[in-house]
């Protein structure tokens, strides 16, 4: 295997670039006007692309909104990460709160409706 990444479908690429250009720090990587990707400079290896969902490449049974997938980005702030997607009036479905498996998680939709769950570590983690 070369690379696996995933692709969100959007009906606005640069709105979405942005939103998690601003969110999570993350950089374009390639650009274009029908597929972004977007990459971190902490985490060798992350991609993140974004497709338009309309364009002639995704298949019209696949354009549809999404359902049934939640994307995690562990950060090291959760609450900033909260402060950032309330001033980007991003739709909250749970506020951060503290998990019982040690992780500190809210869960967010990004512009498409595709479900984002931020998580910072609350546990100690063992070596």
């Amino acid at each position: 295997m070369q690379r696996c990444f995933t692709n969100i479908l959007s009906s606005n690429v640069e709105q979405s670039a942005e939103f998690y250009e601003t969110l999570l720090n993350m950089k374009r990587h390639f650009d274009s006007d029908w597929f972004v990707i977007l990459t971190h400079e902490n985490i060798e290896g992350l991609e993140l692309g974004l497709l338009q969902r309309d364009h002639e490449f995704v298949p019209k049974s696949l354009q549809t909104p999404p359902s049934g997938i939640m994307i995690t980005f562990v950060v090291d702030d959760c609450d900033d990460i909260h402060q950032k997607a309330k001033s980007l009036n991003t739709t909250i479905i749970e506020a951060p709160k503290d998990m019982p498996y040690g992780q500190r998680r809210m869960l967010i939709k990004d512009p498409d409706g595709t479900v984002i769950d931020i998580s910072s570590p609350t546990a100690k983690i063992v070596e």
